[in-house]
């Protein structure tokens, strides 16, 4: 087998490769042979049939397989002797279009060589690391959000009529030609005008009632109503308002806590603090982590491969392309065509990764078992009652798991770079730590 250069111009490689039919017929021989030892031919024994006779029965069936595994070899021996390692999926054609058996085989090989990344010494970088301090005003507004979320209503006063938002405790019949129907009653309802709860138009028709009113409510079924029996039927719902009462915050005390799954006020004062401090953590490593991209996109410059880059700046394009159009839903839309921008954002993106892996690699940085487990079911809570299907999605779908593995590794090769680095801590309050994190270019 020959192999000869054609083109070596930066990262863009092509070679011929040339396979004799001697090679060939060589490999189909050996294939046969092997298959001989146990093929069972009719008037002879296990493994006795004649060589030529079984290349004369399935010596085209093998020609296939033994010119892509000819080729297969070759290509992994260029690699383990070159060093390459291809950018992308390596384009392997063969020239001969009109081969005939007998003939050696001419195949192309081109492909774009991913680049030597230069190896770098990190503890000249120098970075800064927020620190907020989470004051007691943090926390008490916090504890007030909380508040406000609680659902709480107190009665307004006497002779108020409802609003959008408000609760109305009611007693009603509903009746279909007068007669009341099943599952059509309930007293002492709380029903929150506007939480679109109850079938359309019903809520509306509460809007202004007082309590101690008495208003008949007149409403269609949908044609789709999930009972078949009131699918699509006429109506009314004959109600009592007991009670109107608006959305209020509720006390910040221990029954507070209580709602919240705590023993007590001071047990959620701890846990918000304990929340808090996650925010703040997160919201500092972000912007840590963007200044750290920054050096190293400055210090770092070496050749980039062009299908990696014009891959990269397509799906960023179409990505913000559906960004600002989210009501189209799909790919049925024209191309989207990379401006200078998303092209210089792309090569960002590529140096970068290129260096990180890099460096994990260097480092010998791995994903754990462990940590793969722990990234599937923190996902898998985002779909519940869904969760098995998604962990056997994740387990048959090599592509699902290195979505979940690649930022887990980015996250690693970080803070090992971090470690090297000059790190020094800068003490600032939430708003400017917010500030921060605001000023962080989103698209970078």
């Amino acid at each position: 087998m020959q192999v000869t250069e054609t083109q070596n111009e930066g990262l863009k490689r092509a070679y011929a490769i040339t396979l004799t039919a001697q090679e060939l017929d060589q490999k189909v021989n050996a294939k046969l042979e092997e298959a001989r030892k146990n093929f069972q031919m009719k008037g002879f024994r296990k493994g006795k049939a004649p060589a030529a006779l079984m290349k004369k029965m399935f010596g085209k069936s093998v020609l296939g397989e033994a010119m892509q595994e000819s080729i297969d070899e070759a290509m992994r021996e260029h690699f383990e002797q070159t060093g390459d390692r291809p950018a992308m999926q390596p384009d392997v054609k063969m020239t001969n279009d009109e081969w005939e058996e007998g003939q050696d085989v001419e195949v192309a090989l081109s492909y774009e060589a991913l680049p030597e990344v230069p190896e770098a010494d990190f503890s000249g970088i120098e970075l800064e690391k927020l620190v907020a301090e989470i004051d007691d005003a943090s926390v008490s507004e916090a504890l007030d959000n909380l508040a406000n979320s609680a659902n709480h209503f107190e009665s307004r006063a006497e002779g108020d009529a409802a609003q959008d938002g408000d609760q109305v405790v009611i007693d009603f019949v509903g009746k279909i030609d007068g007669e009341p129907f099943d599952g059509g009653s309930a007293e002492d309802y709380p029903l929150v005008l506007g939480s679109n709860s109850f079938i359309p138009g019903f809520e509306e028709q509460l809007q202004g009632a007082k309590a101690g009113e008495e208003r008949n409510v007149e409403v269609s079924f949908p044609a789709e109503y999930q009972a078949e029996a009131l699918a699509g039927k006429q109506a009314v719902f004959e109600c009592r308002i007991k009670d109107v009462k608006e959305p209020k915050p509720a006390p910040i005390d221990d029954e507070l806590a209580k709602r919240f799954g705590m023993d007590d006020l001071e047990a959620l004062k701890a846990q918000v603090r304990e929340r808090l401090a996650d925010e703040y953590a997160g919201a500092a490593r972000q912007v840590l982590k963007r200044n750290l991209m920054d050096k190293l996109d400055e210090q770092f410059d070496f050749d980039l491969p062009p299908s990696l880059v014009e891959t990269e700046a397509k799906q960023i394009a179409h990505q913000l392309w559906h960004e600002d159009n989210p009501d189209h839903q799909g790919h049925d839309h024209p191309e989207i065509e990379p401006t200078e921008e998303h092209n210089r954002l792309a090569e960002r993106r590529v140096r970068l990764g290129l260096l990180l892996a890099d460096v994990g690699n260097r480092a010998e940085i791995n994903v754990s078992d462990a940590e793969m487990q722990q990234a599937m079911m923190a996902q898998a809570r985002q779909y519940p009652g869904q969760e098995r299907a998604f962990f056997e999605f994740i387990q048959k779908n090599p592509g699902a798991q290195q979505q979940l593995r690649a930022p887990i590794f980015e996250d690693k090769v970080v803070d090992h770079i971090v470690e090297q680095a000059k790190v020094t801590e800068k003490t600032v309050t939430k708003n400017e730590l917010q500030k921060a994190v605001e000023a962080l270019d989103d698209d970078a």
